[in-house]
């Protein structure tokens, strides 16, 4: 069973001890100073895991005249900072990278905006297409819309269409009912 016990210069913790020794019992590494080591600082470029400890004086004079990038030519560093700028990443330049991975799904694209080149987007576009749009395109009428403006569109079409102006012609017969049904479906839309 593990107790749980209160330690004075800590907070609540489980009855083991800790990987690392307490800071009071940890000295200075720099040779000849008797305080308390406090302060961790890198023992190398090539070991950042493992650490000197030592007292508040001595960590800064480390830090102050300890450099990374001692021992390395021009060329290594700034090969070094490169690869930092991109946390040790592989990059490659815009365009120059293309990707041989094809991806087996499609894109809904109603609008084109990536193309039409397997007549795939038109096909999705009939599709996609609401009465209230097809009503839109046979009158000719754009947003926004009012009902001004449908009712004025659908006398100049009826006045141009009616099969009595066209001596009984069936195509303008046609068109006159398609007419009559797109201002239905409109004014249905409009909420009159």
């Amino acid at each position: 069973m593990t107790v749980m016990t209160a330690n004075t210069n800590r907070s609540w913790r489980l009855g083991y001890e800790d990987v690392e020794p307490d800071k009071a019992q940890r000295q200075c590494d720099h040779p000849g100073c008797g305080q308390c080591g406090e302060y961790r600082a890198p023992r190398g470029r090539d070991r950042l895991t493992e650490y000197y400890w030592f007292c508040l004086d001595h960590v800064r004079a480390y830090n102050a005249s300890w450099d990374y990038y001692a021992g390395m030519s021009a060329e290594q560093i700034e090969s070094e900072v490169r690869k930092d700028t991109t946390w040790q990443r592989p990059t490659w330049r815009l365009g120059e990278r293309i990707g041989t991975r094809r991806f087996t799904f499609t894109v809904h694209d109603p609008f084109g905006v990536y193309g039409d080149d397997d007549g795939a987007t038109t096909k999705a576009k009939a599709a996609c297409e609401t009465p209230e749009g097809a009503a839109m395109k046979l009158m000719e009428l754009e947003f926004p819309l009012t009902v001004v403006r449908l009712k004025a569109r659908y006398k100049e079409l009826v006045k141009r269409h009616h099969p009595d102006a066209n001596n009984g012609d069936k195509g303008a017969e046609e068109k006159f009912k398609q007419i009559n049904q797109a201002y239905t479906t409109l004014l249905h839309c409009l909420g009159t």
